[in-house]
């Protein structure tokens, strides 16, 4: 190894203080009451004049005192380390054990190689000191060397030394040698057992850790909550509520509930199993809640898309000064994805940068997904350049975010890009790229695309894949194609690829393979809402009302109903919801009285309602204001009256934008000069000065 242990000399000590009565044991005046460097000084100088120092144990007393209990005092103890006759093993663990407590791994395995070389037997303590500090640097070669030493100076069967090799060697990432110490240790103690869930964990052996815990139940082995900690993680991480429920049982009934590390993995675990309302009743009784506790619980909203909620917990986080950290930033950071949070978002990048929290891997991915959530592609692009390392997801992440901001052609140049610099692609950045083909009309390169991911990279097309070649064959109106890809499939079409088949109808108003694909995704989903109001839709656009009416009927039959559409919108930190012809909002006659003088002026200016897209069940002369009530409308219009002009407008809805609101929000970015972000379902329509960057391919 290339470094090097520090060889500048002590400073001259001074004592001014005299000692007037100094025992003759002084090991518990050395390490119990020496608390600083002075008093370091002051008793080091003593032994010196006392001649006390050429006592070893005295002297590693002295040398304990300055390498594990003083801080910042290293150097001192490597001073006096230099200054001993002919160290002895105990005066080489002191120090080995200092140097790995303070971060310098480096120098322990310098020093035990120094130890080596001197003829200085190793001691039962020695070896588990060195092996810590090779599980800090994951050196697993060295590891190995002296796993093998252990073995020839006969500590293979010292307990501590076994626990040390399995925590070093799952910590190096050879679980499975770890798990053959283990299982050839002859008495094997809870530590033991903790150090090899501790393996499991680190690899992420989820299935692993549940298996252990079985085994040690079945033989009756103590556990600790050391031990639990470990077992609730892997329950969250399996989604096990059976044995989650389990441990909490315990943990009631033996008074557990004390420790707050034990009650924070619960926590994580209920939300991670989905019982977020379980999780949440045990944050609010903790009397103290770290950063982790209140990590968990935003986690648990934001992983079960409990997003304002997650949002709301933040805001109390902030209120109880309470520091986030790098996990509450990412989950805090999904939560503005999915509502379309960009303000909030915003905050947590100025808080980022101005705490200079690192910009790992997790959290730069993170923020490039959330910009790209947001319909801010151009800043996504811009973290996505400053991160000094990305793997796969990354480049993924930004692919898709490319390609559903409008900007395909891109997209592909980026995945290209990704090629050049080795980073292998996976099945979910084929889906990404594909996705780009799709959004950007690009059916050739599509095609190459898929035949490429299986021919060069060995990647097989899963179902997700075969959804987006009918997408991309759909919406370039290639129904007959894709409908024959579809039954020409090696593998059973699920109802998203039916469903996929079935919108591109409605796009190109084709009733014949638009009934044909409702009846398949009926067989598989009889009971999704859209997939019924699509045919429907489709009937009613080549003037077949009297069936699309009676598409209506069944689904009223058959007790299904229409999921409404809504549209959110932020302003001033705070979310803002509606839904079509909308009721409820408490600025409700504000907000009619800017819908309809917003749709007078756009009128004025050339836009023609689209009434097709009007209730089926409307009256004749209510149809237009029944579209001009459309969620996103009333959201736009709100947007125009809470924001200062030329303010961009962003709006997430929950279903795919109609055409007559698409061409409306056209003419309102002209009339209004605004640009206009709207998320739909599928993608992001960037409206400025009367055009889209979808280029009406959507």
């Amino acid at each position: 190894m290339g470094f090097a242990l520090p060889l500048s000399p002590a400073k001259t000590l001074t004592a001014t203080t005299v000692i007037t009565q100094f025992p003759e044991n002084p090991k518990t005046l050395i390490l119990e009451q020496c608390k600083t460097i002075k008093d370091l000084n002051q008793i080091h100088a003593h032994l010196i004049k006392t001649r006390l120092l050429h006592n070893p144990l005295i002297a590693e007393n002295l040398l304990e005192s300055a390498a594990i209990i003083l801080p910042e005092s290293m150097d001192y103890a490597l001073s006096i380390f230099r200054n001993l006759n002919e160290p002895r093993s105990p005066a080489y663990d002191i120090m080995i054990r200092g140097f790995t407590l303070k971060q310098s791994p480096h120098e322990a395995i310098l020093l035990f190689k120094q130890m080596c070389e001197n003829s200085v037997a190793p001691d039962e303590f020695t070896f588990p000191c060195i092996l810590k500090a090779c599980s800090r640097l994951r050196a697993l070669k060295e590891g190995e060397q002296i796993h093998a030493q252990i073995t020839k100076c006969g500590f293979g069967s010292h307990g501590f030394v076994e626990n040390t090799l399995i925590h070093m060697y799952a910590n190096c990432g050879e679980v499975e040698v770890a798990r053959h110490v283990f299982d050839g240790m002859s008495e094997r103690g809870v530590r033991a057992w903790n150090s090899m869930f501790s393996g499991y964990t680190k690899s992420g052996y989820w299935g692993e850790v549940v298996k252990l815990f079985h085994e040690m139940l079945e033989l009756d082995v103590r556990f600790d909550e050391v031990t639990l900690v470990s077992v609730l993680t892997a329950c969250g991480r399996l989604a096990d509520l059976e044995l989650g429920e389990w441990i909490s049982k315990y943990i009631e009934e033996n008074g557990l509930k004390g420790n707050p590390t034990l009650v924070t993995s619960l926590v994580d675990m209920f939300a991670k199993c989905g019982r977020v309302d379980a999780a949440r009743s045990l944050f609010d009784q903790m009397t103290r809640r770290d950063v982790v506790a209140w990590s968990a619980m935003i986690s648990g909203y934001s992983q079960t898309y409990q997003c304002r909620e997650a949002l709301d917990l933040f805001h109390d986080m902030q209120k109880a000064n309470v520091e986030p950290n790098e996990i509450t930033m990412v989950s805090v950071l999904a939560s503005c994805s999915v509502l379309g949070a960009l303000e909030t978002g915003r905050w947590v990048h100025s808080y980022i940068k101005k705490k200079r929290l690192k910009l790992t891997v997790n959290l730069g991915t993170a923020l490039v997904d959330f910009y790209a959530k947001c319909g801010s592609i151009d800043r996504s692009v811009e973290v996505f350049k400053r991160m000094p390392l990305k793997n796969v997801l990354t480049w993924t992440v930004l692919i898709q975010g490319l390609a559903n901001n409008g900007q395909g052609r891109r997209a592909l140049e980026f995945f290209y890009l990704m090629l050049e610099q080795n980073i292998e692609p996976n099945d979910v950045t084929f889906i990404a790229v594909l996705c780009a083909c799709s959004h950007a009309g690009l059916v050739d390169e599509g095609r190459s695309l898929f035949v490429n991911m299986s021919r060069d990279f060995g990647i097989e097309p899963r179902i997700e894949h075969y959804g987006c070649m009918v997408d991309i064959l759909g919406r370039a109106g290639l129904l007959e194609e894709a409908y024959q890809f579809i039954k020409n499939m090696p593998i059973k079409p699920n109802a998203v690829v039916w469903r996929t088949l079935l919108a591109s109808c409605k796009v190109h108003k084709n009733v014949e393979i638009g009934e044909e694909s409702l009846k398949q995704v009926v067989n598989l989903e009889p009971t999704h809402s859209g997939d019924y109001i699509l045919l429907s839709a489709i009937y009613a656009s080549v003037g077949r009302l009297e069936d699309a009416l009676k598409v209506r009927t069944r689904m009223k039959e058959k007790g299904i109903r229409k999921t409404p559409g809504c549209s959110v919108i932020e302003c001033d930190g705070v979310i803002h919801e509606f839904f079509a012809e909308d009721n409820v909002h408490p600025e409700l006659e504000d907000i009619y009285d800017a819908t309809e003088n917003m749709m007078k002026r756009i009128k004025s200016a050339g836009y023609v309602p689209n009434i097709e897209e009007a209730r089926l069940e409307a009256e004749q002369d209510d149809k237009e204001a029944s579209i001009s009530h459309h969620s996103e409308k009333l959201a736009i219009a709100f947007g125009l009256i809470r924001t200062t002009p030329g303010t961009t407008i962003r709006i997430s809805k929950n279903l795919r934008v109609c055409t007559d609101c698409h061409n409306a929000t056209k003419m309102i970015s002209k009339v209004y000069n605004r640009e206009i972000v709207v998320r739909d379902r599928n993608r992001f329509h960037h409206f400025k000065n009367g055009s889209c960057s979808c280029n009406d391919y959507w």
